[in-house]
């Protein structure tokens, strides 16, 4: 339409004829110059999913071969470890090397790793020593309750580090920044499992608020499990772990803070005026949320490690206990299996932090874009 408009103007010997082709060449070239940048993005998006699929395909062979070579060099023995001492010892050699036959203890590491990964590309991980089950429905049965608990505890943690953060670094130098870093410098020196067992002692067996241990009742079938009930027994296992993950969260963002604060921006903030409120909240928050995302989003991995310890203590049946139980049985399928799950989250984590980059500063697409 545009350009026969401009053809009926040129025809009738219009002077405005020149005007309405340039302008309409303008369009034409806006409108091609968006074409061109929406295929652009659509390209850089391409490459950057590409180049984030080919690291996790050998992020997870390197974690299994790694797994596979820990065991295969490990000096517990699988038969004697699954079939108890006693029993071993009272076992003839012949039936020891059938057993080792049968759990592959007789096979070479390059064979029996090359068999696994093989069978893993057909969606197959193996059957559990320990728990006589396919890993796959090992991890599906306990992931469940790893996830909740690393959940609640992943979010209280970065809610509550990063809350006590902004409040210590904008009351920099007085009694609510003095008592926050103590509270975190305390709880950063304190071992996870030792402050488990310090909650146990006082909310289940002194004062008996909580259960001492499990994910359920005890002698209580799974159908008659109410969510109330699971949720009991998860309060002093999710608050061990996001108490110690709190520390920091809350030191990290509270000299990101005093940073800011110090900053030539905020000081002509407050030269007009704005009160200490408006300063936290207009020029503090979002130049502290995108450092606070990262290390929060790289924190998985710790809380997946904090998780282990947690769940031995509070005997709750996660993927942290199935994994001791993996390491101390010589249940190489499982492990590796539990290894290559906790790898996706930590990868997953730094994904989402990644992403989350572009979203809270535009300069990270740009930087991103070009690279």
């Amino acid at each position: 339409m545009a350009w026969g408009g401009a053809f009926a103007c040129l025809k009738a010997g219009c002077a405005q004829a020149p005007s309405a082709i340039e302008k309409v060449l303008s369009l034409e070239a806006k409108g091609l110059s968006g074409k061109i940048s929406r295929f652009g993005t659509l390209v850089g998006m391409t490459k950057y999913l590409a180049r984030h699929i080919v690291r996790f395909a050998l992020l997870m062979l390197a974690v299994g071969l790694v797994v596979f070579a820990l065991v295969s060099v490990s000096p517990i023995d699988p038969v004697q470890a699954n079939v108890g001492q006693a029993a071993y010892v009272n076992m003839s050699e012949a039936k020891r090397a059938q057993l080792a036959s049968y759990w592959g203890g007789d096979v070479p590491f390059w064979e029996r790793f090359a068999n696994w990964a093989g069978a893993l590309l057909h969606g197959d991980m193996g059957t559990s020593l320990r728990f006589n089950a396919p890993v796959s429905e090992v991890i599906a049965h306990r992931a469940a309750n790893s996830l909740a608990l690393m959940g609640i505890a992943w979010l209280i943690s970065g809610v509550l580090g990063f809350a006590l953060g902004v409040v210590a670094g904008a009351r920099r130098g007085g009694a609510v920044d003095r008592v926050v870093r103590g509270y975190c410098f305390l709880l950063a020196s304190t071992p996870t499992f030792w402050l488990g067992l310090l909650i146990l002692m006082i909310f289940a067996v002194q004062l008996g608020w909580f259960p001492i241990g499990f994910s359920v009742p005890i002698g209580v079938s799974a159908a008659d499990v109410t969510l109330a009930d699971a949720a009991h027994h998860l309060v002093l296992p999710a608050l061990t772990l996001s108490v110690t993950g709190v520390a920091n969260i809350a030191l990290h963002t509270r000299e990101k803070v005093v940073d800011v604060l110090e900053s030539d921006y905020v000081r002509f903030a407050r030269a007009r005026g704005e009160s200490d409120l408006s300063v936290v909240l207009h020029h503090c928050l979002r130049n502290v949320a995108l450092p606070a995302v990262t290390l929060q989003c790289a924190f998985i991995s710790e809380i997946f490690g904090g998780s282990v310890l947690v769940e031995q203590v509070f005997s709750y049946p996660g993927l942290g206990q199935a994994a001791v139980t993996a390491g101390l049985g010589g249940d190489v399928a499982l492990l590796a299996g539990i290894a290559l799950v906790s790898a996706a989250l930590v990868f997953g984590g730094n994904l989402l932090a990644n992403i989350l980059y572009g979203v809270l500063d535009p300069r990270m697409r740009v930087s991103e874009g070009r690279a």
